[in-house]
This record gives structure tokens, sequence and C-alpha cells, in this order.
């Protein structure tokens, strides 16, 4: 509780305090404390309206302010400060049309997802657990805080959620709240794909991958999720790295164009990555030669090596073997060829046409395989060479 952000939130909480009202910190960093885990964010809530915290401090940013948060930036770190509230219908499985705020905890409280995220804790240390969230994760069960069929008619995401704490907890779902998620599974088709994306992508970087996924599989959420998720494919997965996960699930598909990243909005950066790697991984299966090595970045050989291991067991070739092997290579990149285009027109004094790209391909493969060196005049030779060969 020592890290920037605790302080921040303990001396937001203070002002608040010092100003007649509630103010504690809640959700995940409350549960994460008591897992002894890192929180990345220190969320406050408190019975002080969004314009009362805003005239407590002198820097405050409206991130929400609709929703009763405001994020405060008088200290070290910045905190969000969101007032106690509860909210009203959800008409689109998402966020509710309006919200009402409450000048008490145990109202805010009872709206949120599930009992280990349903605790509160004061500026004195004292735990507020309303809901049994501390013996839930003391039994390592993910349990929906009061009627799980009305926390997922409220906000469909809260299912998928459920899948990602049991990959990042390696945590149960608890039985009514399993059954509650079967029976709405085909609501997160209302869920925004940029939402559902966000979840896979911490569901890939879990500690229990395969966890998630055999909750994936069990709460027949899969069934409505683009693609294929087998759980017993995952045994062996394991990253810190999101990117690598939605390549598997490519592999795992089939899917050797990546379309599934089209489907779940992944970045122009993410496709070009994964693209990479599928098809490193295909050439693996005939063996990498020195133009796989030039072709591809070092990352992307490691992780298609890796889904080589993962799906069929022990490489020919080993990690390190790999990092030696494009090291190894004469040149690392295309500028670093010896010669252009404009010297291949000069020496043949041929007009540029498609000859060309194919003549400069020709050479760098060359060079890739040490059949010329990467030099100005040993170059010129072997060009004049193959066209005499050529007729």
């Amino acid at each position: 509780m020592n890290t920037k952000n605790w302080q921040a939130a303990m001396q937001v909480i203070e002002k608040i305090e010092q100003a007649g009202f509630e103010a504690v910190v809640v959700g995940g960093a409350v549960r994460d404390l008591y897992l002894q885990k890192a929180s990345h964010d220190v969320d406050v809530a408190t019975s002080a309206l969004p314009t009362e915290v805003k005239a407590l401090f002198s820097t405050t940013i409206d991130v929400g302010i609709e929703h009763g948060t405001v994020l405060v930036t008088d200290m070290v770190e910045p905190i969000e400060v969101t007032t106690y509230r509860t909210d009203g219908t959800y008409v689109d499985h998402r966020r509710p049309d309006a919200v009402q705020f409450v000048r008490t905890l145990k109202d805010d409280l009872q709206r949120r997802d599930f009992t280990m995220n349903a605790m509160a804790l004061t500026r004195t240390n004292e735990l507020i657990d309303l809901y049994g969230g501390k013996a839930d994760i003391d039994a390592k069960m993910i349990r929906a805080v009061g009627d799980p069929v009305l926390r997922f008619q409220e906000d469909a995401l809260r299912m998928l959620r459920a899948v990602r704490f049991s990959a990042q907890l390696g945590f149960a779902i608890e039985e009514a709240t399993m059954m509650a998620i079967k029976q709405h599974a085909a609501t997160i088709q209302y869920v925004a794909m940029e939402r559902i994306h966000a979840e896979l992508s911490k569901i890939w970087t879990g500690k229990y991958v395969a966890i998630g996924l055999a909750s994936l599989e069990q709460s027949e959420l899969a069934s409505f999720l683009p693609g294929q998720f087998k759980a017993s494919q995952w045994a062996d997965f394991q990253t810190e790295d999101r990117i690598v996960g939605w390549a598997y699930l490519c592999v795992l598909n089939a899917d050797f164009d990546a379309q599934l990243l089209t489907v779940y909005k992944c970045s122009n950066k993410d496709k070009a990555f994964v693209k990479q790697v599928l098809q490193a991984y295909k050439a693996l299966e005939a063996g990498w030669q020195p133009v796989h090595y030039f072709r591809y970045e070092l990352y992307a050989l490691q992780t298609a090596y890796r889904f080589a291991q993962w799906q069929q067991g022990e490489q020919t070739v080993s990690f390190e073997e790999i990092e030696q092997n494009k090291l190894a290579l004469p040149i690392q990149q295309t500028s670093e060829l010896a010669v252009s285009g404009h010297d291949f027109m000069q020496w043949t004094s041929k007009k540029r046409g498609p000859w060309l790209k194919q003549v400069l391909n020709d050479a760098l493969q060359a060079v890739l395989n040490g059949e010329v060196a990467n030099d100005p005049q040993q170059l010129k030779e072997w060009l004049i060479n193959a066209f005499n060969d050529e007729g």
C-alpha cells in the first residue's frame, strides 16, 4: 500500500473526509490488496457529489461526470473519484440510461459485478465487506453480487469479465453465476467488439489461461464469439503479451489471413505482426531458410517457434539458435544490399520493367544464401552470368 497511487488515494480520502463526507477505496484495488497483488488503478468512491468533489481540489478533469466520476490531479498520481450511485435501466446490455447519486456506500456496492469487487477500504484500513467478497476470494470463487441474472442483464460484458477473472486468478465461477451466464450467453453479441477485444486480451495474458478458456466453453459464451475456442488446445499456452494470444487464436483456427483480427477490431499494427507470425509458422513446417530469418522480425520468429512447440512438441532448431541465425545473416535489411536497380539497368542497358524487381529479389536471395558476397563488383559478375545463362 506504499505505492504512489495508494498514497495519493489516501490523501484524496483525507481531504474529502475533512470536508465532512465519506470516502473509501473501492473495486479491484481492494481485491488485489487482499490478494497481495499490485494494483495499477486505485479508485475512490465518496458520498460527495461531483460538484462538491471539484470544489475541494484545485485541478480536476471531468472524465465521466455524467456518471459521477472526476479525475483529481492534485496529488503525485491522478485519482478517479466517483460519487456513490445506483444505476437506472440498462437498455443496451452495456450502460445505464441514467444514474442516481446516493449518499450511502451500501447502495453503491450492491450495483457492482462480483463480490470480490464489491469490497471497500477506509483510510484507517478497515475492510468493508457487505457481500462476502473476502470469503469468496478465500474459496477462490467468482460470485455475482445479488441476483446474477440481473447483473448480466445490466451489462452483458460482465459474463466475459467472469471468464477473464478465472483466467487471471485461477478461480472457479460459482454455480448460480455460471448458470446465469449460460442462460444469457447469447446477449454477449450486443456488446461492442472493442470491449470484447479488451477482455479477451486480458484472458490471453492470464496466469491460468487454460482455466479461463475452460470457463469460456463451459459458460457457452464461446458459441457466440467469432472463432473456435477449445480449452484443450491452450494447455501449454503462456504469455505476458496479448498480441501473442491473438496470433495463437488465428493459428488454432487455421486463419492464416488473420481475418479474425479484423472481426475483433485489432489494430493494423497488430494485424501486420500477427501475419508475420502466421507466415513464419507455416514456413517452419519445411524448415526456415535464410530468407525467412531475413523477412521476419526476431520476435515473430520466436513466437512462431513457441507455437510449433505447443502444437507439435520439440523442434529441430533451439530458441537461442533462432537469434544466432538471424544475426549471422550477411545483411539485415534490403537497404543494405550493395547494389540498386539503377546499377542493374546500367549494367544491362535494359529499360525499367518487371524484370528489375525480380533480379533485385534474386540478388538478395543469392546474398542471403551465401552464393555471392554483398559486394558491387561480385554482384555485377553474378548478374552478367545470370543473364548469359538465360541465353
